[in-house]
């Protein structure tokens, strides 16, 4: 006790030199210094743990995930572009195939974006993959989001009866060809007003010009007709369509505009090589 009583009386002469009342108390009273000196040494005890307890309790701020845009490839931007366009449209209601529209659309990107387009707001879809006696030709004005024109087209002869089952590439196949054309310009021949066409896809329908497939207006692609024979009229392989109607829809397309002509050969989208680059 005499060694407790000396700690506490020299921890009072530290914090108070003077000799007061108080230090006089804790001389005559041990307890009195036991107490002191117990308190003196559990405060720095108390502050380490309550400093302990608020490093614990303190939130340090969570490293933010930043949200990384991921970048949709071509394919991906056309195909949305094209669900947009037929959605806003309402083109499943006009009978067009939604994949028709699809292949059309990215062919149309493709070719758009590598330059080869000049007249870039008009899209033609021949739809071979339905009956020749139905509304079949679609001329679409993307930009303004149109059908300018929605009327009959004519297969090729050999390609089948009322419907294209059979296309070619060669010459004197009288068949119509798949895929993606440029509109030339125009002439006058035996079919009246006509419309140069160009095959852009090698091995599928580049052989288009030396073929002479052009399209032009014919008597025979009318509805009259296919009530009679149950079936459209045919061609030689050009997309002919109604006489009375040839020359404001080739006007409208002339001159380096997209012609897709779609049937759902898997065959013929394995080959493209402008649906496949």
């Amino acid at each position: 006790m005499h060694l407790v009583k000396q700690i506490a009386l020299l921890f009072l002469r530290f914090r108070n030199p003077l000799k007061t009342v108080t230090m006089k108390s804790v001389r005559r009273h041990p307890v009195i210094a036991a107490v002191i000196l117990f308190l003196f040494i559990q405060v720095p005890v108390f502050i380490s743990d309550s400093a302990a307890a608020d490093t614990r309790n303190i939130s340090l701020p969570q490293p933010q995930l930043l949200a990384v845009p991921v970048e949709k490839s071509f394919d991906e931007l056309v195909r949305a572009e094209a669900d947009s366009l037929y959605n806003a449209m309402e083109l499943s209601t006009t009978g067009l195939e939604s994949e028709a529209f699809q292949l059309a659309f990215k062919g149309y990107s493709k070719l758009l974006h590598d330059g080869l387009v000049t007249l870039t707001n008009i899209l033609t879809i021949a739809d071979f993959s339905k009956s020749s006696s139905q509304r079949r030709l679609f001329v679409i004005d993307v930009e303004q989001k149109k059908i300018l024109f929605h009327t009959l087209v004519a297969h090729g002869r050999n390609s089948g009866l009322n419907y294209a089952t059979s296309f070619s590439n060669k010459k004197e196949s009288n068949k119509s060809s798949l895929g993606f054309y440029l509109t030339l310009d125009t002439y006058y021949g035996g079919n009246g007003y006509s419309l140069k066409l160009k095959g852009l896809e090698k091995g599928i329908n580049d052989n288009a010009y030396e073929r002479a497939i052009v399209m032009h207006g014919s008597d025979y692609v009318n509805t009259a007709f296919g009530r009679s024979n149950g079936y459209m009229g045919r061609s030689f392989g050009c997309p002919a369509v109604p006489r009375k109607q040839a020359v404001p829809i080739i006007n409208t397309i002339k001159n380096g505009s997209v012609l897709f002509i779609y049937h759902p050969q898997e065959n013929y989208v394995e080959r493209s090589a402008i649906l496949n680059s």
